[in-house]
């Protein structure tokens, strides 16, 4: 058995033409795959952002509900560790700067072999002391020094890091075409920002339009009308996302042309999904996080080409998130799912169109709001006032941009809190989420609950709290039943005003 994950950071839904025709970017070879496999219409956000998401794909269970961003902990079972364990040989190619750094730790290890390539986002790479000269005069949003040194490594488009991830992909099919049993992990950063792309896909996308300064490839994680941002460079910014998108379907075709010259393409399980959507503008936001979970963040894309053909050219309207990635795999290469696992195998889909997954999804950013889907219905549990109480349990304290517990040190405790594994774990007090910074009031964009029916309403413009007793109490109850059923820190009940009497 064959299997390939494809990852594409930040790749909205409504960017791909099998999910959104009339708004995609041009992407003619994720177009044809889909053609080619199952497009899954019902397919939900787990954890948020980056490597939370990475964190639910590999072990099959959430991270958001005992901690932010983080690396591996020394007590996850995970994916790759069971596909060894079973004889499969593991390898990712990425470049996916997050891994190597703090929170990223032991992702990568965990494979046989694995390969990173440098220089996205503000990647420490290039030992550049002075300024580059390459710094934009006037722009929109943020310009990192960092990014400008490394993109001078890169002077065509073939030298940039996601083509050169799908490239080396392309090289392991070539160097493992006789080998039929691996697991194969491409990661590609893009389309995440900055949005650096050539110009030659900015044209087919009107070119820089009305953008009167210089650059504008990373925007702000601000409301728009909180900035001088004005709508002719939103929408520049909008056309140089869906370029960027185009440049990535370009490489990842490149990934499928090689699968079929090595006649390996038939045979092998592709999959093909994102961590989380963004913000162009959309609801007056610009990038991720700071606000409620909305369905550009949430409602993701997952194709997935079955082996040989089956069900190619269907489409899939059971309820599925990245935890269910994990026993899919596993299933597939014929390796036991263990029982920290709380996602549900998709492979009884490939001969069986009507089979069960999953009646709800949870969802969120750590210490934020608590969201659930049935599918039909969205619901944001905002936490109460204060935000209390509130932890991150870890034992490796390691969260993004900062080590746990630097500012509660006599308050840190240690002992064996969560339920699903004996391993002690400290448990910080957390005074706000560690993914939002650089604002007063982390809460401010999610202080109220919100109900939403997506069948009257998938733009999640009418709140039906207080207008649809019914929904919402059925909601309520299943939010109560996955925090049960996902070994949910008790005090979470507390903290979302859903069990006052909860001892902890």
């Amino acid at each position: 058995m064959r299997t390939i994950l494809v990852l594409m950071d930040t790749l909205r839904r409504d960017a791909l033409s099998c999910y959104c025709p009339e708004r995609s970017a041009r992407t003619p070879n994720l177009e044809a795959f889909s053609q080619d496999s199952v497009v899954f219409d019902n397919h939900w956000i787990g954890s948020a952002p980056c490597m939370p998401a990475r964190r639910d794909i590999m072990c099959g269970r959430y991270n958001f509900l005992e901690r932010p961003w983080g690396p591996i902990e020394p007590f996850d079972v995970t994916l790759v560790d069971r596909l060894r364990a079973g004889g499969v040989y593991t390898c990712i190619k990425t470049d996916h700067c997050h891994y190597a750094r703090t929170g990223g730790e032991g992702y990568l290890q965990l494979f046989n072999t694995w390969e990173l390539f440098r220089g996205q986002e503000g990647d420490p790479w290039v030992s550049r002391i002075d300024e580059p000269d390459n710094m934009p005069e006037t722009f929109y949003g943020r310009v990192r020094e960092q990014y400008q040194k490394n993109r001078e490594k890169w002077p065509n488009e073939e030298d940039m890091p996601s083509p050169r991830t799908f490239r080396a992909a392309c090289d392991f099919i070539d160097q493992n075409a006789g080998d039929d049993d691996f697991f194969l992990m491409v990661e590609a950063f893009d389309p995440h920002e900055p949005f650096d792309v050539p110009d030659s896909y900015m044209d087919e996308y009107g070119g820089a339009g009305e953008l009167d300064r210089d650059y504008f490839e990373i925007p702000p994680y601000r409301r728009v009308s909180d900035t001088d941002i004005p709508e002719g460079a939103v929408d520049y910014v909008q056309r140089r996302y869906k370029a960027l998108v185009t440049m990535t379907d370009h490489w990842f075709g490149t990934l499928i042309d090689k699968l079929k010259e090595r006649d390996m393409y038939e045979g092998t399980m592709v999959i093909v999904t994102t961590d989380h959507g963004y913000f162009l503008g959309s609801r007056d936001y610009l990038g991720k996080n700071y606000m409620h979970l909305y369905n550009e963040m949430a409602h993701l894309p997952l194709i997935v080409k079955f082996p040989n053909g089956e069900r190619a050219g269907e489409r899939a309207h059971q309820l599925t998130q990245a935890i269910d990635l994990m026993p899919t795999v596993l299933e597939a290469h014929g390796c036991p799912v263990p029982n920290t696992v709380t996602g549900t195998s998709l492979m009884p889909l490939m001969s069986n169109s009507e089979a069960s997954t999953r009646e709800y999804g949870l969802y969120g950013v750590h210490a934020m709001t608590v969201n659930v889907t049935d599918g039909r219905y969205t619901y944001f549990r905002a936490p109460v006032p204060g935000n209390q109480p509130c932890y991150e349990y870890a034992a490796i304290p390691h969260t993004i941009r900062k080590k746990m517990g630097t500012d509660c040190v006599d308050k840190i405790e240690m002992g064996r809190f969560l339920t699903w594994t004996d391993y002690p774990v400290y448990r910080f007090p957390c005074a706000k989420p560690a993914n939002i910074d650089q604002r007063e009031d982390c809460l401010e964009e999610v202080h109220e609950t919100k109900l939403f029916d997506l069948q009257a309403d998938y733009a999640q413009e009418h709140d039906l709290v207080g207008v649809d007793a019914a929904a919402e109490e059925r909601m309520i109850g299943l939010l109560r039943r996955g925090l049960a059923e996902h070994d949910a820190p008790a005090e979470q009940l507390v903290r979302l005003g859903l069990d006052t009497d909860v001892r902890l």
